[in-house]
C-alpha cells in the first residue's frame, strides 16, 4: 500500500497561504495533513507545483516526489489524496478506514461537493500517473470521474478564510487527539499539558474551561501571561511577558509571540513579539509584525466579512475575520490592518493597510506610495533572518523567492500606474 498527495488547480485559490508551501503543509489546530498521512505508516509520494519541488525534496525526504524511483511500491498508490484536505481527527479516521477496506474494494472516488477529495484503488501505475501529471493534474483526475462514488467525511479547504475557520472548529479535537496518542505531554495543572523542556514562568493564568493548553518541547511562557484554551504552543516557541494568548490559537515551532492573540494560526519562524492585537487571522512563516501592529477582525456594522481574493470575491459567512498574510511579509511599527485583508508574500507595510496588498511591494498608501520590492532585497533579508535563527540559507531558498516574484507578477500588474518601480 502507498499514498499519493496531489495539488490540483484549485490550490491557487489558497494563495497567499500556498504561495511558499505545499497545501499539505498548512497548519490547522497544530496539525498539517502531512502529519496525519505519516500516521498511516505507508510509503508516501507527492505531486507539488514545480517551484516547490526542490524545497520538498530537502525538507520532507519521506515525501517522495512523483517521477523519482517508485520501484519499492511499483503497483501504484492505494490512496490518492487531495493535498487540500482539512487536517483534523475526522479526516485521519476516514483515511484509516479507506486504507483498511481498500483490499476488498475496486476503484472508487470520494467527493467533496464537485471536488475530488480522494481516490481509492485507482489501479494506476506510477509511470502512468507521472505521464499524465506532466501535462495536467486534472487529466488523471478526469479518468477517475467514472469510478464508483464512495462516502467518507472528507472536507477540502478552498479559500484562505476556510483555513482560519477550520482551525477554530477543529483545534479542540486535534489537541485532545494529540494528548491521547502521545506520551510526550505531562499534565502540570488542570488542563495544562507540557512536554519536556517546556517552562511556565511565574504568575501565569491558565484558563482551560473551554479546552486544553498544550505546550510543546522547550517552549517558554513568560510571567504575567494569560493563556486561555484551547491553544497549542509549538516547540521552541517563546511567549513574552504580559501576553494574552486565547481561544483557538495554534502557534508553530520557533515563533516569538507577545501582545494579544486570539483565534489565529502562526506558522513556524514568525515573530509578533510586541504589544498589539492579532485576531482570527493566518500568518505564514518568516513574518515579523512591528510593535503596535494591530488588525481588525470585526466590521463596524457587525456584519459578516466578504473577502476579495485574486481569483474573485467570496462571502465567508464569518462575523469575525482578520487578515491573511503570506510568508516573509513584514509590518512597521503601529501598522493598522483593516478587516479581512489579504497580504501577499514578501511585502513590507507601513501605516494603515486599507486594501489588499500584492506580493513583493513596499506598501505605504497613507503616504501615497507603493513600490515594487525586488527579489534581491528579499534574498538579503532572508539571509539575515535565517542567520538569526541559525538556519542555513540554501540555493533552493533563494530560488523560491525568484520563483514567487515571477508567479505573483499578475498581482502587481493589477495596480498599474499606482505601483512605482
Amino acid at each position: 500500500m502507498s499514498v499519493l498527495l496531489f495539488e490540483d488547480a484549485t490550490v491557487l485559490q489558497l494563495f497567499p497561504i500556498t504561495t511558499a508551501r505545499p497545501a499539505c503543509c498548512i497548519t490547522v489546530g497544530s496539525y498539517r495533513l502531512l502529519d496525519l498521512v505519516r500516521m498511516l505508516d505507508q510509503p508516501m509520494a507527492a505531486i507539488v507545483r514545480p517551484h516547490l519541488r526542490a524545497l520538498v525534496e530537502l525538507d520532507f525526504p519521506d515525501l517522495v516526489q512523483l517521477g523519482s524511483d517508485h520501484n519499492q511500491h511499483s503497483h501504484g498508490p492505494t490512496l490518492v489524496l487531495n493535498a487540500r484536505l482539512t487536517p483534523n481527527v475526522t479526516t485521519l479516521n476516514a483515511l484509516q478506514q479507506l486504507l483498511k477496506s481498500a483490499g476488498n474494494s475496486g476503484p472508487s472516488i470520494v467527493w467533496d461537493g464537485d471536488q475530488v477529495a480522494a481516490i481509492v484503488n485507482p489501479g494506476w501505475t506510477w509511470q502512468w500517473i507521472a505521464q499524465q501529471a506532466s501535462s495536467s493534474i486534472e487529466s488523471f483526475l478526469l479518468s477517475a470521474h467514472n469510478f464508483e462514488t464512495r462516502q467518507a467525511p472528507l472536507k477540502l479547504m478552498t479559500f484562505p478564510h476556510e483555513v482560519i475557520a477550520s482551525n477554530m472548529q477543529h483545534i479542540g479535537d486535534n489537541l485532545q487527539f494529540r494528548l491521547e496518542h502521545s506520551e510526550e505531554y505531562q499534565q502540570k495543572a488542570d488542563g495544562v499539558f507540557m512536554a519536556d523542556g517546556a517552562k511556565l514562568d511565574q504568575f501565569v493564568i491558565a484558563d482551560t474551561s473551554k479546552g486544553p493548553i498544550v505546550i510543546d518541547r522547550d517552549a517558554y511562557v513568560g510571567p504575567y501571561t494569560l493563556l486561555r484554551g484551547p491553544i497549542y504552543i509549538g516547540r521552541n516557541a517563546k511567549i513574552l511577558e504580559h501576553a494574552a494568548i486565547k481561544d483557538q490559537v495554534s502557534l508553530g515551532h520557533t515563533t516569538k509571540i507577545g501582545g494579544e492573540v486570539e483565534a489565529a494560526i502562526v506558522e513556524p519562524y514568525s515573530n509578533k513579539q510586541h504589544h498589539g492585537f492579532l485576531g482570527h487571522s493566518y500568518l505564514g512563516s518568516w513574518i515579523n509584525l512591528g510593535a503596535g501592529t494591530c488588525n481588525s477582525d470585526l466590521k463596524n456594522t457587525y456584519g459578516t466579512v466578504n473577502m476579495e481574493y485574486p481569483h474573485g470575491k467570496a462571502a465567508t459567512g464569518m462575523q469575525f475575520l482578520g487578515c491573511v498574510m503570506g510568508d516573509y511579509s513584514k509590518t512597521a511599527i503601529n501598522t493598522g490592518i483593516f478587516t479581512g485583508k489579504v497580504i501577499g508574500v514578501c511585502s513590507m507595510m507601513y501605516g494603515f493597510v486599507t486594501s489588499n496588498v500584492p506580493s513583493f511591494v513596499n506598501y505605504a498608501r497613507l503616504f501615497g506610495q507603493m513600490t515594487t520590492l525586488p527579489p534581491e532585497v528579499m534574498i538579503a533579508t532572508q539571509q539575515r533572518m535565517f542567520s538569526r535563527r541559525k538556519v542555513q540559507q540554501r540555493p533552493c531558498d533563494m530560488q523560491l523567492l525568484h520563483d514567487m516574484y515571477r508567479l505573483t507578477q499578475n498581482e502587481r500588474d493589477k495596480f498599474g500606474d499606482a505601483l512605482a518601480f
